[in-house]
Formats: C-alpha cells, structure tokens, sequence
C-alpha cells in the first residue's frame, strides 16, 4: 500500500527537485554527489509512497509527469521552507529581519516597481539579501515561479485570462492605463503599422482591441517593449502600451491617451500562503504597498 507524501524526507525531495532541474538521474546524481543507482533508487521509493509514477523514464533522459510537475513543485517550496526556518528563528531570536529573499518579476516591474521598494526594505532591513529574477510575464510567468517554488514572491499581471493557481495570495498595486505611442511629430500616428511583443497583455486588451477599427493588425513583433519603444522613435510605427513601459519614453515620441474607455491592467503581488507567513516577505509587501500608497 502506497504511503503519504509526509513520508518523504529532505533528501528525496531534494533528489526529485535534482531530476527535474537536471533532465535525468545521472546528471542529478552528478549534482548530488550520488551515484545513479542511489537516484533512480531514491525516485522509485517516493513513487511507491505517493502511489503514482513522478517521471517518464527515456533515453534522452526523464522529465516530469503532470503529477511529477506538482510533486516537484511542492518539494521546490517545502524546501524552501527548510531554509527559512534558521532565518526565522534567527530573526526571531535577534529583534531582526534577514536572508535571501527570491523575487521573480516581469521587466518594466523590475524596472520601476520593485527598485523603491527594495531600496527602502534593505535600509530598513540590512539583513536580507534580495535575488530578483526577471521573466517574461507570458504563459506561468512571475505567477507561476512562485507555484514552481522559484520564487518567494512574484510582481505579475493580475485579474487576466490566465486563472491564478489556487491558493496564491494577492494583493494590486498599481493599476495603470494603456496609451497609444508613436513617433514624435507624426501627422497621422493611427496610419502606422501596428507594433507589439509577445508579453503586451493582450487579455487585458482583447475586447476593447476588437472595437477598435482604426487599428491594424501587428505588422511588427519586437521582443519586449523596450525594442518597441525604441522602434517607434525611429518612426517605425505605432504602437499600445501600459504606463508602465511608458516610464522609458524619450522624446522620440508622442504618448496618446485612449480616453475613459481605453484598457486597464493591473499589477500585484503574488505568493504563497507559508511564504506570507515569513517575516522577509511580509516586509517586502509592506514596502511595495507603501509605494502605492
């Protein structure tokens, strides 16, 4: 009969973490300073306690089934948990805050949220040590590396199509407008082509997008907003943006706004229910809506 997934100690976890990040058992074995043997063995138990099979077994190596996704994901964050126990009792003991604190953000967040805020945590706070990582805010995104247990907490586009996965916490913390840009001086900015990238929200854009007629279809796809801001100050066409990636805007441009009924998007935090618990990441919320504020 199959166990529970309490059974599982630190060091399986460690070892189904390994695999995945690794894409095989010899090379998390490599990683570990285990012999595969010891991997594959190590695996096969926490499959018989689960009652489920965590890795599809192939010659290119082993990569996680859907439940493997979840499983590996919950180690990531247990772990987790584990490292942040000795900064907590640490902090606890001393009247203060310390330890890594993993943030994972989208970039005009990283840009121009997160820099204030972090600036004002580490004065209050000389203890921790923020790790910002920055993603593209398409698919999981910053969300999803706080559900992988990658992140302690995220600054992702909230109130989209994509649901968020349950049990994340969340809080806004700014709420900005789209704007129409184009080149400086343009006669006729609305007769230019369309210019976008991947991560421009389109869900919070759709439907007023299809009520627009005036606008084309995208002619020009750029690999982030920055290569689109500069692309629209050389006079290659137009393009809809948030205010966000706006902050970057030179004088190569002209910044239009859409009206009372132009598209709105949100940004927030997201994390998880233990990481909000923790003392690091309850400072950090706290700075991040104080700049909202």
């Amino acid at each position: 009969m199959a166990g529970s997934t309490a059974d599982l100690l630190p060091q399986e976890l460690r070892i189904l973490v390994a695999v995945a990040d690794r894409g095989g058992f010899s090379a998390a074995a490599a990683a570990l300073g285990l012999t595969q043997s010891a991997v594959s063995h190590s695996v096969r138990g926490s499959e018989t306690k689960v009652g489920t099979v965590l890795f599809e077994r192939g010659r290119a190596g082993a990569a996680p089934t859907p439940a493997g996704e979840r499983a590996v994901a919950l180690a990531r964050r247990i772990l987790r948990m584990y490292e942040v126990l000795g900064a907590e009792v640490r902090s606890a003991g001393r009247g203060t805050v310390e330890g890594v604190l993993r943030i994972a953000a989208f970039r005009s967040a990283a840009l121009h949220l997160l820099p204030p805020a972090l600036e004002r945590l580490t004065a209050r706070h000389p203890g921790i040590r923020p790790e910002v990582r920055v993603v593209r805010e398409i698919g999981a995104g910053a969300a999803g590396e706080v559900v992988a247990g990658r992140a302690d907490l995220g600054i992702a586009t909230l109130g989209g199509s994509q649901d968020l996965a349950p049990g994340l916490l969340t809080g806004v913390l700014a709420q900005e407008a789209y704007r129409l840009v184009h080149p400086a001086g343009h006669p006729d900015p609305k007769g230019l082509p369309l210019m976008d990238w991947d991560e421009n929200c389109g869900s919070y854009t759709r439907s007023w997008w299809r009520a627009q007629d005036w606008i084309p279809r995208a002619t020009v796809k750029a690999e982030d907003d920055a290569m689109v801001l500069t692309m629209v100050g050389r006079g290659l066409g137009m393009a809809i943006m948030p205010e966000l990636s706006l902050r970057e805007a030179t004088e190569a441009v002209d910044i239009t706004d859409l009206g009372p009924e132009g598209p709105l998007r949100q940004v927030g935090y997201v994390t998880t229910s233990e990481s909000a618990s923790t003392l690091a990441v309850r400072a950090l919320i706290r700075e991040l809506r104080s700049e909202k504020g």
